[in-house]
């Protein structure tokens, strides 16, 4: 699901930030013809996300290493995992090894964060979605590993779809313009093609909005009472998006809902790396 092209981007960037010019410990401590051989292990149970990222980053340093993965994106696995086997140039796996496992260890932190939240919704018609809170330079990687772990993505940057948000619409309805009208206008503007979400913070503002023909209604902070008036008010007019006051303890009850989408900024902009090691012994 990641282009070859967009995984060598992120890591032959951040192999530039941890070796600018070269790896003077490697460099001075181990010899040029060394070879090593690693495993990648886990250290607790989870879900992968970023085995080919992790494989991209030894091979960037040495494209003659042998890189066996034992298991695949989406993949679970337990702790004491062995996820891959790595033979190569020792200089140069020792270069790759932190690069390879910070994206790896995150990327699967989110794939393991994920999982959670989609059990939590089991039995819903609620898709756990992510957000655009996402590390700058990373977002390729982060929503790639929010599918690994069963989410959706949400729209991927500013150019794909119109949200209006509560500031936009502070600004659009300046000078007591109408919501409708302004709303309606922009949805010709940008034309059928394009998917058009609006964020209400107040039950008042859905009907304004609903006839304004928008494709998705955002509720933003609502209380479940007000998630549920909210579902039957819009009674499958526009797709139903619940945002803010998300976490693993109130999901299932906001799914319970009736709504359609959970967009979850938590599971990239805190969640916790998991823990994954590279165990190596040099020939």
């Amino acid at each position: 699901m990641l282009s070859t092209a967009a995984i060598g981007s992120v890591v032959n960037s951040a192999l530039a930030e941890d070796a600018p010019w070269g790896d003077v410990t490697s460099d001075n401590l181990i010899p040029a013809n060394a070879v090593a051989t690693a495993t990648l292990v886990a250290r607790e149970a989870g879900v992968l996300a970023g085995i080919d990222v992790f494989a991209a980053a030894i091979l960037a340093t040495d494209p003659d290493a042998r890189v066996e993965l034992h298991a695949a994106d989406g993949d679970r696995f337990s702790a004491g995992a062995v996820l891959a086997t790595v033979t190569g140039n020792a200089r140069a796996v020792l270069r790759a090894e932190r690069v390879g496992l910070n994206l790896a260890q995150r990327m699967s932190g989110i794939a393991t964060e994920t999982a959670r939240y989609v059990a939590a919704v089991a039995g819903t018609a609620a898709t756990i979605v992510d957000t655009r809170k996402t590390t700058p330079g990373l977002r390729v990687l982060e929503r790639h590993a929010v599918r690994c772990g069963g989410g959706s993505n949400h729209r991927f940057s500013l150019s794909d779809a119109v949200l209006a948000k509560d500031n936009h619409l502070a600004v659009l309805t300046r000078g007591g313009r109408d919501l409708t009208k302004s709303l309606r206008e922009a949805r010709e503007r940008v034309g059928h093609t394009v998917h058009f979400e609006v964020e209400v913070d107040r039950i008042e503002q859905i009907e304004p909005v609903l006839a304004a023909g928008i494709d998705t209604i955002m509720l933003d902070n609502f209380s479940l009472e007000q998630l549920r008036e909210a579902v039957a008010i819009i009674a499958g007019r526009a797709i139903i998006e619940a945002s803010g006051g998300v976490n693993l303890t109130t999901v299932a009850d906001i799914a319970a809902t009736g709504v359609d989408i959970i967009s979850v900024g938590a599971l990239t902009h805190s969640v916790r790396a998991l823990d994954l090691g590279l165990d190596i012994a040099v020939e």
